[in-house]
């Protein structure tokens, strides 16, 4: 109940817009309410909460999205001809099932019912969406959707949804659920694990799962990190460590702001005295999730560029998790923190919590810019009001861009003192990279229909 209230604020801000989706059944109730683009983005949020309530990882959570987003967008495209099937464009995604031609489908509805089904079957615990899929149902029926047309759709849906739930097992996540764990050692410059949970390094195969676009986890590698020298304070290592050491300290009350507002730490660990509690806020791959629900709204987006630009975008993070965790097992480099408790001062610690997992690249500048990427393809160079993190008594914020909320993102790594400055700095180009790539591999719309809003006025 409490997520569903908090959700009512996030749809305040993303009220409904009309479609211009076709509608075989004219003004029917039920199509005005299968066609509303906020009940698309409400239903990715119940998604983002199962998340959040079960501790996925970040990279974890973008495979959730992105799944769920495909099922929903190749039921949508069936119904649509301006819109085309992403089966081919990403190379091993095979055929998506359609029904004959004369059979009739509520595609809106249908694209609804394929997101929950998968979305829950891609998380846990079992059925965890399913009483939310069971209440658009219902609500479809109590507005009238004839009974034969609601037996077609939910057929038709999950015929798409057992195509892309079978797809998605041969990703190779399963099988990184039994490989090895990260070896620790002492080596000067490898990352080991840090305070306050001294956790174990989370995913270290996840360069192993299978990409949707990218040739391969390596095609936008970066280049190599600062050499490990902490005798040499000139050198570029000494140079930024100090760096992320002397802007914690001395915090504006706004850069406090992005680095709490940008955080997105699915699992933080609080200590006070002998207590320890776990607080848990979105990760980046949801925060991002709810800037695409804001900006379809701002755009004036129909239920279907909603459906596209929530998928795309969701393509965007998953590759760029796998690159940029490519990275960091490659290099595996130390963070501040341990080196700053070893070398200089043992009792500093960063402004937020560090994660547990190597600090090169920097994960959310790489994720953020591979986002903004696609976002800024879908509608322009837009400002929005941020309220992603209202329901967790941190204030809004005005943001110009999706370029600029992908620079913040980065910039908050290191005024908290979780990032050197080079992480982010290349892992935005990473991002960059990754996002470029999605936006020019992956074409939604059919030949000469315009993508972009601003593009179509």
């Amino acid at each position: 109940m409490k997520h569903f209230i908090l959700f009512l604020l996030f749809a305040g801000c993303i009220a409904a817009c009309k479609t211009k989706s076709d509608s075989q059944n004219g003004n029917s109730q039920y199509t005005t309410f299968t066609k509303d683009p906020v009940v698309y983005c409400k239903t990715v949020k119940q998604l983002n909460n199962i998340v959040l309530e079960n501790n996925f990882p970040p990279m974890v959570a973008a495979r959730n999205y992105v799944y769920a987003n495909i099922a929903a967008y190749e039921c949508m495209v069936a119904g649509d001809t301006n819109w085309q099937t992403l089966a081919g464009q990403i190379k091993h995604m095979p055929a998506m099932p359609r029904l004959p031609k004369d059979t009739r489908i509520d595609y809106n509805l249908a694209s609804l019912l394929a997101f929950v089904k998968v979305g829950n079957a891609v998380t846990f615990p079992e059925g965890s969406m399913m009483a939310y899929y069971d209440q658009l149902v219902h609500e479809a029926d109590s507005l009238g959707i004839p009974e034969e047309l609601l037996a077609n759709t939910i057929h038709f849906s999950d015929t798409v949804s057992r195509a892309v739930i079978d797809w998605s097992k041969g990703d190779n996540y399963s099988k990184t659920r039994g490989a090895s764990r990260y070896s620790v050692d002492e080596t000067p410059g490898r990352w080991v694990p840090t305070p306050p949970m001294y956790a174990t390094a989370i995913e270290p195969h996840w360069m192993e799962i299978r990409t949707m676009v990218l040739d391969s986890a390596s095609e936008c590698m970066p280049k190599r990190p600062p050499v490990f020298d902490i005798k040499n304070q000139r050198s570029e290592f000494y140079t930024a460590m100090m760096e992320v050491k002397k802007i914690s300290e001395q915090l504006t009350d706004d850069q406090k702001h992005i680095a709490d507002f940008w955080d997105d730490n699915p699992f933080k660990m609080n200590v006070t005295g002998h207590v320890m509690y776990a607080t848990k806020k979105f990760s980046p791959a949801g925060h991002w999730m709810n800037i695409v629900g804001i900006a379809s709204y701002k755009a004036g987006a129909d239920f279907n560029t909603t459906i596209a630009a929530y998928t795309k975008t969701s393509i965007a993070l998953f590759d760029a998790f796998i690159a940029c965790w490519d990275e960091k097992y490659r290099s595996n480099y130390v963070r501040p923190e341990t080196v700053i408790n070893k070398y200089i001062d043992p009792n500093w610690q960063p402004y937020i919590q560090t994660p547990p997992f190597p600090s090169y690249i920097g994960g959310h500048s790489t994720i953020s810019a591979a986002a903004a990427e696609v976002m800024t393809q879908f509608y322009g160079e837009r400002s929005f009001t941020d309220t992603s993190l209202l329901e967790f008594g941190i204030a809004n914020r005005e943001i110009k861009s999706f370029h600029d909320a992908a620079l913040e993102a980065s910039m908050s790594r290191i005024y908290g003192g979780i990032h050197y400055r080079f992480d982010c700095v290349e892992g935005a180009k990473t991002g960059k990279k990754v996002g470029e790539l999605v936006v020019s591999r992956l074409r939604f719309k059919t030949k000469g229909t315009p993508l972009s809003l601003s593009d179509s006025k």
